[in-house]
């Protein structure tokens, strides 16, 4: 069997344009222009490259990218003291502050003090209580562009049962929330399971979000299930060369599985994408004008 390939890049070239279209509509219509503010704190280069492709990805749908850059060395009342102001600007309807932050910062403290209908990362205490009580969050962007491709492609999740490999908050937690509200029977698994490989062969849909480089093998996978890979893992062949790659090993994996995400181009390219259109969402709930339909949950 070879797996279907779940395009995630095709995907979110297809979502962006739908963002685009209704962003123009919101200026047209009602003369607003959605606008995401994101704060990057110090040198990390993975998060120079991740700003700099979200600003770009902003202006090209359209919406007004406010980018502040801070040393480093930036104090914990600095950083406090513009997440206030934005807070306060109605032209920012998105605050993304970048992480991870340097060590002298308590993220959780700075998460928390963004308003939440701006959180458009979905980290605030306030959405992850919502999204796990069934209520209207701002929903974690890669785990909600897990759940468009698979919508995508089954249609109805109802009755599917799915193992989340990973506990993150920012990843397998909200995956599982997300797949109960599509009626699936979760499992969320992780480094303590009993019997991973048993527990993993029972699925039918496996999400692997565990930062392990093709750590599930071929041999775990139900024949014809569905695997989204959120790993993205950089590693260094013997000649110096390197590559990135899942936590499944794809192409055991795709051997197997009915349907499987590349990596890279699979979850990676929908994350920025669920992120402006948590956006454009967040926006639409500020002017009390009615969510665009496709864009969330």
């Amino acid at each position: 069997m070879n797996a279907h390939v779940l395009d995630g890049k095709a995907f979110a070239a297809k979502l962006r344009i739908t963002i685009a279209d209704h962003v123009a509509a919101l200026q047209a219509g009602h003369g607003i222009v959605p606008g995401l503010a994101v704060v990057l704190v110090g040198e990390d280069p993975a998060s120079q490259v991740y700003v700099r492709s979200k600003g770009k990805m902003t202006v090209e749908v359209g919406m007004r990218s406010f980018e502040h850059r801070l040393p480093d060395t930036t104090s914990e009342a600095d950083l406090l003291g513009l997440i206030a102001q934005l807070n306060a600007d109605p032209a920012v309807h998105g605050i993304l502050v970048q992480l991870p932050l340097p060590g002298h910062l308590n993220s959780d403290l700075v998460i928390n003090s963004i308003d939440p209908a701006k959180d458009v990362d979905g980290f605030h205490i306030s959405n992850v209580g919502l999204l796990g009580t069934g209520q209207k969050a701002m929903v974690p962007c890669t785990p909600l562009g897990c759940l468009m491709l698979l919508r995508d492609h089954h249609g109805s999740l109802a009755g599917k049962h799915a193992v989340v490999i990973g506990r993150s908050n920012i990843v397998g937690k909200p995956m599982a929330q997300l797949l109960l509200g599509d009626s699936c029977t979760v499992t969320i698994a992780h480094s303590r399971t009993a019997d991973l490989p048993a527990m993993v062969r029972q699925a039918d849909i496996v999400v692997a979000a565990v930062g392990r480089a093709r750590m599930v093998p071929g041999d775990w996978i139900k024949p014809g299930a569905t695997v989204i890979d959120v790993g993205i893992n950089r590693i260094v062949a013997d000649d110096g060369s390197t590559s990135l790659v899942g936590d499944v090993d794809y192409d055991s994996c795709a051997a197997v599985a009915g349907a499987i995400t590349p990596v890279p181009g699979g979850v990676g390219p929908m994350t920025i994408a669920c992120l402006l259109a948590n956006t454009v969402t967040a926006c639409c709930r500020a002017n009390g004008l009615a969510e665009p339909e496709g864009l969330t949950v």
